[in-house]
């Protein structure tokens, strides 16, 4: 039997990797072929070698199966810093948004995130940065939109139409 080869090799392997990292159940069967490997006498190396990981992982989810059985090869929670903002912070937030920043006490006429920050921090003391609003904007269900600039001479009919 003729012997299958896979052509582009390396662009293979890396997509197929980055969809392993990609999902979580991926992830999770992707450990239970590592440890599996090593059930059937592989070498923490070699297995890491074949997947692609390293040899201290392959190690690592070896422990957690001996240690908590199929459990411990699941994905674990991810630890990170908490919210600063609350529910109710969230849904004031929201509401604000749907109005114009005037509405709200600010001077200007579209939201951004340096103008979404001034309010958060002004109404709730929470200081965010700018890329971390416009993030919030987008999890709200906003986009936030650029002005878009007048020019001094034009003609006022013309640009309203």
């Amino acid at each position: 039997m003729k012997a299958l080869t896979v052509p582009d090799k390396e662009l293979v392997v890396s997509a197929l990797q980055a969809e392993i990292r990609r999902s979580r159940e991926a992830r999770y069967d992707h450990r239970l072929h590592g440890v599996l490997l090593v059930a059937q006498d592989m070498s923490c190396p070699e297995v890491a070698a074949n997947l692609g990981a390293a040899p201290r992982t392959v190690e690592n989810w070896v422990r957690r199966f001996l240690a908590d059985g199929l459990a411990g090869l699941s994905e674990g929670e991810r630890p990170g810093r908490p919210s600063r903002l609350t529910a109710e912070h969230l849904t004031a937030i929201s509401a604000a948004l749907r109005d114009t920043p005037r509405a709200a006490g600010l001077s200007g006429q579209l939201w951004d995130g340096k103008l979404l920050g001034a309010f958060v921090a002004q109404r709730f003391g929470v200081p965010l940065g700018v890329r971390q609003c416009q993030r919030l904007s987008r999890q709200l269900g906003f986009r936030l939109r650029k002005p878009r600039p007048m020019l001094a001479h034009a003609d006022p009919q013309r640009q309203a139409a």
